[in-house]
């Protein structure tokens, strides 16, 4: 082999040393803030169950609710598809994996509420039985994969309410054995950082108290205010919260009809397509990009409930919703009904089954440095590999046809999807 030809430069080395020095309250400033998805699962809704009435069976009750929904409305694959507008190749893969589903994890997330939708009389014996409940639970192994409150908000009318809340289901999750890996605390109506600073403080003495390692206990920010997105000055409220978090956020939950009445939206057009909340949601996505903090979409309050006719108009409500949000990036929701999960599942499946092949093949060629009709960069590999991984955590694709179409192992797709994914998987092993 040849000697290689020395390549000429004008610049000294010291020059890129200095450059680089300059930079690095930068590179750190960037890691700090930015550390990308964690990597875990995101569950695919959140469904809500006020605090006076959440029980031992509520999510079994759910499942069974939804399931009978199906069999009185939509029996079989055929009249299923036909009110959701599915094709036939997807059909009966669709209804068979919503039944599976609803009769294995009915529930994905649940949040038992002690905000707006609480009308118990007791809220300190309601919070103590609502960590019993959860912590049992985890134990005999009915939980869903997340699980936690909804508190009352900062401010200050409800504020002592809603501290003493969280207090009594974290004491009593501890004096139950400990909190579980699943748990998600959720802070509604949130207007300025420095109630979510509060958060933060608040936090930070249960662990003390508790002996707790620091940032142990993490938090969803609920987006229900104008204020929650435009701060008087001009700047992005939800960034700043973001910020004001100190890396305890975990998501940022969208609340479709408190945001819309807050900007005057009239009762009969809130929704979660209306043009006030694709404007609040975008704002919300942009300001969590690569922060690793998630973003969910709201509701309905459209209930499948009644007449056939009726149950019908409002599956096909809740399923253009949902695949309309998924398309936009927005992968969880809230439910309010257990008749709303068969229309979650189904679009969430036909969502991801749909795409599969294509994602599958895209990625199995940028893989293996294959040329085809479309030219794919490593952002792109991330998003696709990404897409399949969300696709197999909710159940609407299997390893086995994952594996087979991207001739990839899940160790490597979870290395194509990021180093969290694939730090995740090491440590796992």
């Amino acid at each position: 082999m040849g000697q290689q030809e020395q390549v000429a430069t004008s610049l000294a080395g010291a020059v890129s040393e200095e450059i680089s020095a300059s930079l690095a309250p930068v590179d750190a400033e960037l890691e700090r803030r930015y550390p990308g998805d964690p990597g875990t699962r995101q569950p695919v809704h959140t469904v809500y169950v006020p605090g006076n009435v959440f029980a031992a069976d509520t999510l079994r009750s759910w499942g069974d609710q939804a399931l009978a929904a199906l069999d009185e409305h939509a029996p079989d694959a055929a009249s299923f598809a036909a009110v959701l507008g599915l094709s036939d190749d997807l059909a009966e893969p669709v209804h068979a994996r919503v039944r599976a589903k609803l009769e294995r994890e009915p529930i994905e997330d649940l949040r038992v509420d002690f905000e707006d939708g609480y009308k118990g009389t007791d809220e300190d014996q309601d919070a103590a039985r609502a960590a019993r409940l959860v912590a049992d639970a985890y134990k005999n192994g009915t939980a869903a994969p997340y699980m936690g409150i909804r508190m009352k908000c900062m401010e200050s009318p409800v504020r002592d309410r809603g501290i003493r809340t969280l207090d009594v289901f974290l004491t009593g999750l501890m004096e139950a054995g400990g909190l579980p890996d699943g748990l998600v605390l959720t802070l509604p109506k949130v207007t300025y950082p420095e109630q979510v600073t509060a958060m933060v403080r608040l936090l930070e003495q249960f662990e003390k108290a508790r002996g707790l390692g620091p940032g142990r206990i993490g938090f969803e920010i609920q987006i229900e205010t104008s204020q929650s997105i435009l701060a008087a000055d001009g700047t992005a409220t939800v960034a700043r919260m973001i910020d004001a978090a100190e890396g305890r956020a975990t998501g940022l939950h969208y609340g479709t009809f408190d945001y819309s009445a807050c900007l005057g939206v009239s009762a009969a057009y809130q929704a979660s397509d209306h043009p006030a909340a694709d404007h609040a949601k975008a704002i919300m996505q942009v300001a969590a990009a690569g922060t690793g903090v998630r973003v969910s979409d709201g509701s309905t309050n459209v209930l499948p409930v009644g007449t056939t006719e009726k149950v019908h108009e409002a599956w096909k409500l809740h399923y253009g919703l949902t695949r309309r949000a998924l398309a936009r990036a927005y992968y969880q929701g809230w439910d309010m009904h257990p008749g709303h999960l068969p229309t979650r599942y189904a679009a969430v499946f036909a969502f991801y089954r749909e795409g599969f092949e294509a994602a599958a093949k895209r990625l199995a060629a940028y893989a293996n440095h294959v040329d085809g009709d479309v030219m794919d960069e490593p952002a792109t590999a991330k998003a696709l590999a990404g897409y399949l991984l969300r696709g197999l955590d909710c159940g609407a694709l299997d390893t086995g046809e994952v594996t087979r179409l991207t001739g990839l192992t899940l160790a490597r797709l979870q290395s194509y999807a990021g180093p969290r994914r694939a730090d995740l998987t090491a440590s796992a092993k």
